[in-house]
């Protein structure tokens, strides 16, 4: 983990380097400075600190993994994973929900916003309760 709070480091430090120089650079432009370009660099470099805190915190409090150490070796990455759960439709239902509600408040269409709600939240439930019943029951 401390590897990839580097990376992440790495990144915010170039990009609070190039946020500035990106502002000055479209200020010297008729126009003004591109508040546009400038929002998104500030807000990526912001972003990219955070995660940069959370891993670098976290680091230091878990054990090391087989590929953080100098002397590891393949096999010890060997054995189980975790659990990964199979196929599912369920996502796909809630997208569309959320799709039919977002289509509803662009044409303000209130009776298909709630028809959407209902029909989400039954998706949702869906999704949460799909390893309680069938065949991936636990």
């Amino acid at each position: 983990m401390k590897v990839e709070a580097w990376i992440f480091g790495v990144t915010t430090i170039f990009l609070v380097l190039v946020s500035p120089a990106y502002w000055f650079i479209t200020d010297a432009s008729d126009e003004g400075p591109d508040w546009t370009g400038t929002s998104a660099l500030v807000m990526t470099t912001l972003l990219c600190a955070m995660v940069t805190l959370y891993i670098g915190f976290h680091a230091n409090r878990m054990d090391a993994r087989p590929e953080d150490l100098k002397d590891g070796e393949i096999a010890d990455g060997a054995g189980e994973l975790g659990f990964f759960p199979p196929y599912s439709w369920w996502p796909l239902w809630c997208a569309a929900t959320l799709s039919v509600m977002v289509f509803a408040i662009a044409v303000l269409a209130w009776w298909l916003f709630i028809i959407g709600i209902v029909l989400g939240a039954i998706a949702l439930t869906g999704w949460l309760f799909e390893y309680y019943r069938g065949e991936y029951a636990h």
